[in-house]
């Protein structure tokens, strides 16, 4: 008798805890931290979205006809006046459901493959030398969702954006300079541009 009334009092102290853990910790430290999210960073907590339902600022985006409806021909080629992203390992590219980077080392012949092809076309499209093309033109991130671009592929590609869009190049560099976010907490990462947001900037200067 004594046996069984201990094993009903420890599972009876067993399910209260689980009753207020759940309470306190399922419920409402989820409670808190929306509360919180909503209060400092709305804009952020509810995914960073883009003007026009463009997207969302944290999440890149291929600019081709899976991409922002603009950013492409039919045949899913780059139109020249928007500036392109960095490539994507994330599913077909861009896919937040499978984020992910190629898993692939620096000397499998795959992925060497694939950046000679990407710095050939770059190079091509750009009409600049190979050596002038930086890595992130032709290497995916670690998430293969990254928006940014470094500040040194966004000026490589400010003559080909300025004539297709019959603007000077000092006007589109200007844009560009303008669109420069500085490093976190002024010392980790490097200095980048949010490739969306740069491209819908320069629609709305044509909209003006």
């Amino acid at each position: 008798m004594s046996s069984t009334r201990t094993t009903l009092r420890t599972t009876g102290v067993a399910v209260r805890a689980m009753l207020v853990l759940t309470l306190v910790l399922g419920l409402g430290y989820t409670l808190l931290v929306t509360g919180v999210g909503q209060l400092l960073l709305p804009w952020q907590a509810n995914g960073s979205a883009l003007p026009d339902d463009r997207g969302s600022a944290l999440i890149g985006q291929s600019f081709t006809s899976t991409g922002l409806s603009t950013g492409a021909d039919a045949d899913g080629e780059a139109l020249p006046e928007y500036f392109q992203s960095r490539p994507s390992a994330a599913g077909d590219g861009y896919d937040g459901a499978g984020s992910s980077g190629s898993n692939l080392g620096p000397e499998n012949a795959d992925l060497v493959a694939a950046i000679a092809e990407r710095k050939a076309m770059i190079t091509e499209r750009e009409g600049v030398d190979p050596s002038e093309v930086p890595a992130d033109a032709v290497t995916a991130s670690g998430s293969g969702l990254d928006p940014h671009i470094s500040v040194a592929y966004a000026l490589l590609q400010v003559p080909r954006v300025a004539a297709a869009r019959g603007l000077s190049a000092q006007e589109v560099r200007d844009l560009v300079e303008s669109r420069i976010q500085g490093r976190d907490l002024g010392f980790l990462g490097e200095e980048r541009i949010n490739v969306a947001e740069l491209n819908l900037a320069l629609d709305d200067r044509e909209g003006e």
